[in-house]
């Protein structure tokens, strides 16, 4: 377990790469290691709430990730339905759930469970967890700016109050901070269209080991890495 005086990040995403090569190597289907996957985002989930983090971000599914073939998405769309129904426990630990991206592609069954679980959750003061499905970080820059222009043309804002904190507060993130620090498992050193704004400081870990064996003990070392390391925002 991470140490009682270890300097904890408040935001940390996650993209939970590596799944199909997980799979690949045993011999099994894609789609099997995306079972695996989401064993291990319960185990960080739970792991992160345990030590105190107040943020955490997954990168579930991409806006390129429609490209796959439809079986492994369908059987992932499967996945999501099956760990929507799951999620009441967390809601029930005071945790909030979040979704970033676009619903508007989702079924209507997947859409109203993350309706449900973002309403029921929306109170809660606990530890906040962001699903980023049909996400990018371009589209949520888009996104903002689109925002930022109905607020012009309704005359609730001027064109001199548009500022950096004015395009972040309309990101799909909103009211959740920048990212502190950003794992990548499974060997890829790239941001891959993920949290491109809200990451400009975040400070970066990238480990081989692939995303259905990453533990916490794989998050206690990229905690020790990051309290290890000088945070400057640019300053001396």
């Amino acid at each position: 377990m991470a140490e009682k005086n270890i300097i904890l990040p408040v935001h940390i995403g996650f993209i939970m790469d590596g799944n199909g090569r997980w799979a690949k190597k045993r011999g099994m289907p894609r789609t099997f290691g995306h079972r695996e996957g989401a064993k291990a985002f319960r185990r960080i989930t739970e792991y992160c709430n345990d030590i105190g983090v107040k943020y955490i971000t997954f990168y579930a599914f991409s806006t390129e990730n429609w490209s796959r073939p439809k079986e492994e998405v369908d059987a992932i769309m499967k996945l999501f339905k099956e760990y929507l129904l799951e999620a009441n426990d967390l809601t029930e630990k005071n945790i909030r759930l979040v979704f970033l991206g676009d619903k508007s592609r989702f079924d209507t069954e997947l859409r109203n469970r993350m309706t449900d679980l973002e309403d029921k959750s929306r109170d809660h003061d606990g530890m906040t967890v962001a699903l980023a499905m049909n996400y990018g970080g371009r589209d949520d820059i888009v996104y903002a700016v689109k925002n930022v222009v109905h607020l012009l043309k309704e005359n609730k804002i001027s064109e001199d109050e548009i500022n950096e904190d004015l395009i972040t507060r309309n990101l799909y993130t909103g009211d959740i901070p920048d990212a502190d620090l950003i794992i990548r498992p499974s060997g890829e050193k790239r941001l891959s269209n993920f949290l491109i704004w809200q990451s400009s400081y975040a400070e970066f870990y990238f480990t081989d080991v692939l995303w259905p064996d990453f533990g916490p003990s794989d998050l206690d070392r990229a905690l020790e890495d990051y309290a290890s390391r000088g945070r400057r925002f640019g300053g001396v």
